[in-house]
């Protein structure tokens, strides 16, 4: 499949395009280092926010706290500073293996797909430390851009609406990290351009498992909740934005 193929379902499933304002501001060679540097934590926040899905809605505390401890070195990296990023693929041995509690409703289904995108979501993180690290990017802290919380702050507060409504904002992230990618790709350098391109088939399933485990967890149709995130996704993409980051609004003209 093509990756134009690729991204027909991803593009209808937005409710906007990216503007080619954010586009022209992204391959600004000033902007090159934040480009990478949020990717890279992004790649890790997919990862902590999967791995909270599990720890919450389908593992015991031993296995929630297995799950904290497979994935401190990653977190040490970026919080801390501690530890040698080169030796963090080697770490990345998590497997499906974690077993449900056993009064979880929701089981297996979304300890698979979560650990799936978990240890994706990791190889990616490390992929993008090794383009940081050819292109002489240094990692320094940064701070988060407001289209997540943007997003999750419209997430219900009763159960099983707060986690419906989790993973609906979880797939409209995938899948505008997905058609980013794309939009990038033809800018940049052919490394970067063929890493942006490699990542599109995991981040366009990722978008289609979260949207599953929605419709498979809500009592009803998912449509209307999917309609109403998919305007506020499609709001904050579209609306100024003085913070440039990889999921930022219309930059600021005024900078």
């Amino acid at each position: 499949m093509s990756y134009s193929e690729l991204l027909k379902p991803i593009n209808s499933f937005l409710q906007c395009a990216t503007p080619q304002e954010w586009i022209e501001e992204a391959i600004k060679p000033e902007n090159f280092s934040m480009l990478l540097l949020d990717h890279l934590i992004c790649e890790l926040k997919a990862a902590q926010s999967a791995m909270f899905l599990i720890r919450k809605y389908a593992v015991d505390k031993s296995g929630g706290n297995a799950l904290l401890d497979w994935l401190q070195p990653f977190e040490q990296l970026i919080y801390k500073r501690e530890g040698n990023w080169r030796e963090l693929a080697a770490k990345n041995k998590l497997t499906k293996s974690v077993i449900p509690k056993s009064d979880s409703p929701y089981g297996q289904d979304l300890i698979d797909k979560m650990v799936l995108l978990i240890k994706e979501e990791l190889h990616h993180f490390y992929q993008v430390l090794e383009m940081m690290d050819h292109y002489g990017v240094e990692y320094k802290s940064i701070t988060p851009s407001r289209y997540a919380k943007g997003m999750l702050k419209h997430v219900k507060t009763h159960e099983p609406e707060t986690l419906v409504d989790k993973l609906i904002c979880g797939a409209y992230i995938e899948a505008r990290s997905c058609e980013r990618f794309a939009e990038l790709a033809p800018h940049v350098d052919k490394r970067l351009g063929d890493f942006y391109i490699s990542l599109l088939r995991s981040e366009a399933r990722h978008y289609q498992d979260y949207l599953e485990l929605a419709q498979s967890i809500a009592p009803a149709s998912i449509k209307a909740k999917v309609e109403h995130f998919g305007k506020i996704e499609a709001d904050l993409i579209t609306s100024p934005d003085a913070d440039f980051k990889f999921h930022s609004g219309m930059p600021n003209q005024a900078k």
